[in-house]
Parts: C-alpha cells; sequence; structure tokens
C-alpha cells in the first residue's frame, strides 16, 4: 500500500486492555484516513466483555476492508486418550469438569472459541487463564493444562513433531496449512470461530477515502507474494469490501454476545 498510494504507513503498537486503548486512540483521532485500526474478533468480544467502555466499536469505528483470516486448532497433549473429536467430545463428558482448558487470559478470542465449543456440544471444561498464549501453549506441552484452542502458526511446529495433536480447526472448512485436520463443523454442525483481521477508520471519514483504501487493500491481497507471506502465517486471504467487513462485525458481535452472556464472562 505504500509503494501503491506512495506514502508511508507505520505500524504502531498500543497494547493494553484486550485491544481497547488502541481503539480508543483511533476512536478519537482526525477523520482523515491518516490513522487506521487493526481489526480483529476482540473488537466484537470486548463489546459484551467489558462493561464500561467509552466508545462504541460499530457506531464510532468506519470498516474499510477484510485483509486475511485463519482457523484456531483445536489440540491436545498426546497423553490424552482421543484422536478425533467425537472421541474428545464422548470423553470430555465422560469426565466433566477434569480436563484444563488453557487460554492466552480472560475473553481472548481462543477462550471464546472453546466457551463455544462447550456451548454447542454440553462438554464441560476448567478454563484456565494465563498472561498470553505462549505460557498456555508451555503447559499443554507439559500436560498441566490438556487442551488448547491455539492460532496455527504458534502451533504449527509443535503439531508436525508430533509434541500436539490436532482434533480440528474452528473454521467452518478445512485450512489449507492442515488439511488433513478436519473442521470441528463437520461433527458439530454449525460451529465455526475463525480469527480474522481487517482495516478500520474514524467515523465520518469520507467514503471516498474509504473507497480508495479498500480498493488498494483488495489489489494487495491478489498479489503473489502478499499471498505467500499470507500463506506462510498459516492464513488466507480475506478480500471483503466495506459493506462486507461491516456485517462480519455485526454478527461476530452478536455471536460473541450470547456465549459471553451465557458463559458469565465479564472484565470490569
Amino acid at each position: 500500500m505504500s509503494k501503491r498510494l506512495g506514502t508511508e504507513f507505520v505500524v504502531e503498537n498500543i497494547p493494553g486492555a484486550g485491544g481497547n486503548i488502541a481503539t480508543e486512540a483511533v476512536v478519537q483521532a482526525k477523520s482523515d484516513g491518516y490513522t487506521l485500526l487493526l481489526v480483529s474478533p476482540s473488537a466484537c468480544i470486548n463489546a459484551t466483555l467489558y462493561k464500561h467502555l467509552d466508545f462504541n466499536f460499530i457506531r464510532d469505528i468506519a470498516p474499510i476492508a477484510g485483509v486475511m483470516q485463519s482457523p484456531d486448532v483445536l489440540e491436545v497433549n498426546p497423553s490424552l486418550p482421543v484422536k478425533t473429536v467425537p472421541e474428545f467430545i464422548a470423553y470430555a463428558k465422560a469426565h466433566p469438569g477434569k480436563l484444563n482448558l488453557g487460554t492466552a487470559g480472560n475473553g481472548d478470542p481462543a477462550q471464546m472459541a472453546g466457551e463455544l465449543f462447550m456451548r454447542m456440544t454440553g462438554v464441560k471444561m476448567t478454563v484456565v487463564g494465563y498472561r498470553g498464549g505462549g505460557p498456555a501453549l508451555l503447559d499443554l506441552l507439559r500436560n498441566q493444562v490438556q487442551v488448547m484452542f491455539n492460532a496455527i502458526p504458534s502451533s504449527i511446529g509443535y503439531v508436525r513433531a508430533g509434541n500436539l495433536r490436532p482434533l480440528g480447526v474452528t473454521s467452518a472448512k478445512r485450512s489449507l496449512a492442515l488439511p488433513d485436520v478436519p473442521a470441528i463443523g463437520e461433527f458439530v454442525p454449525g460451529y465455526a470461530s475463525t480469527v480474522w483481521f481487517g482495516l478500520g477508520a474514524p467515523k465520518n471519514t469520507p467514503q471516498p477515502i474509504i473507497d480508495t483504501l479498500s480498493k488498494e487493500i483488495k489489489a494487495g491481497l491478489a498479489d503473489p507474494t502478499i499471498k505467500a507471506k499470507i500463506a506462510k502465517l498459516g492464513a488466507e486471504p480475506m478480500p471483503m469490501d466495506p459493506a462486507q467487513f461491516g456485517e462480519l462485525i455485526r454478527q461476530d458481535t452478536e455471536k460473541w454476545t450470547k456465549v459471553i452472556r451465557s458463559a458469565h464472562i465479564s472484565i470490569e
């Protein structure tokens, strides 16, 4: 985009509060197209997870375009005597609350994937939150926790080495990165929990600016070099125009609202 638009794009990492600090910075920025937000499912989750936000994401951030998507993978420590999603469901139901589900923290998208799985299957697991996905993954390898819904890029090396056993991916269809691993939805109809990324801008950003950015993102995603880099991350391009991306945000916000309320999860 820097090359195509002739202007420099600077990536500024603003961590904290599950992405809310970065979002608020963009909400308060000028609506001139020069301050953009990398959007993920956390925005949809945070709308219900956090009780006191100074912004309404759907109202205050204008969708620009989808960029890429990647499923999590339901993986277990190989010591667990299951090799398929149906076997896992049966085992978990026979041992309610005995399996520990490691997560990167309260409200993490991977935790939401697990909560949705429990809600749709009737399985009960004990959620164990960590400060980040790295420590959770380490304890999964040590068998301190037995289950994780984890991002493919951080897991695929351990999966290929046999240190972790993949049971299913969380996307509606199989992942190109793990083509031999079935989608959970093949056994749990309707299940889907995909991690995606896109770009947004402050509300009232002029439509011509949004349309120009959306057009250039779509062109970039068609570039073979960019496609190869995305594939290396275990992801796939997700070209969406502003209307399509906005609809995805609305649908995911509605879905995660139901899951969060049924699981009684909240952050003050």
